[in-house]
């Protein structure tokens, strides 16, 4: 049973937590603010103690329920009230979607282009909270299915420098029909720079008599995402190199 107060009775933030699960059993957490779900996670943290002011104090600082679970360690900490149970429990929810997030790209069976979407969460998850630019490939077989994914550069807080060559190496060494390009922009800004698109055409060439096609390259932040495909400009710089080598 939970603390008892002297006078017998249970802390009345006993019975709100019990209303606050019933709350997210009966719709699957749909429609619950983010501090309610965080309270859900803190309580797990942290038993007995009424946890809301702590979960509001949390979403004040970060913004949202997915920036306090990427925040750093030292800086959820910075919070008073927050402790290192906190920051596992944190870590822990976080590498679940994670994982989660990951499995559901992996097992999809059609084509993976069919739901942008798809590849548009498995990024946010995998990439969008980097503090340093990262260069992230996804191959692809003949039938459009995820057969392998890596981080293939780091950078700084606003730059990454990818190497066509090594990209032609990495896919000439597995049944690699078609890629996706992906990387974050840490400022939020996920406009193209001029960089972004010199390094995408130089890609897009390396591999381009290869027969190996480039369907995509995103730039992902926390909260936007931009598609070089769905802006015409994957299919502009192919009619570019068409030209070019015709």
């Amino acid at each position: 049973m939970g603390k008892q107060l002297q006078d017998g009775k249970n802390p009345d933030y006993l019975g709100h937590r019990s209303r606050l699960r019933e709350k997210f059993l009966l719709g699957h957490g749909l429609g619950m603010p983010d501090y309610e779900l965080l309270e859900l996670l803190l309580t797990i943290a942290i038993p007995r103690k009424d946890v809301k002011p702590l979960a509001k104090a949390l979403i004040v600082k970060f913004g949202s329920l997915t920036e306090a679970l990427h925040a750093p360690a030292d800086e959820l900490m910075a919070v008073k009230g927050v402790g290192e149970n906190c920051v596992f429990q944190f870590k822990l929810m976080l590498e679940a979607f994670t994982r989660a997030s990951a499995a559901r790209f992996e097992d999809v069976e059609e084509d993976i282009l069919a739901d942008p979407f798809v590849v548009e969460d498995f990024l946010r998850f995998k990439i969008a909270f980097s503090d340093i630019e990262e260069l992230l490939v996804i191959y692809l077989n003949k039938n459009l299915k995820v057969i392998g994914k890596e981080i293939l550069q780091k950078g700084t807080v606003d730059q990454i420098i990818a190497f066509p060559r090594e990209i032609v190496k990495r896919c000439t060494s597995r049944p690699c029909t078609s890629l996706i390009l992906a990387h974050n922009h840490p400022s939020g800004d996920v406009r193209p720079s001029a960089q972004d698109i010199m390094i995408t055409k130089k890609i897009m060439s390396a591999l381009y008599d290869l027969d190996i096609r480039v369907h995509e390259h995103g730039i992902i932040s926390k909260g936007r995402y931009y598609s070089f495909a769905r802006n015409g400009l994957i299919a502009q710089y192919y009619l570019e190199l068409q030209k070019g080598k015709g």
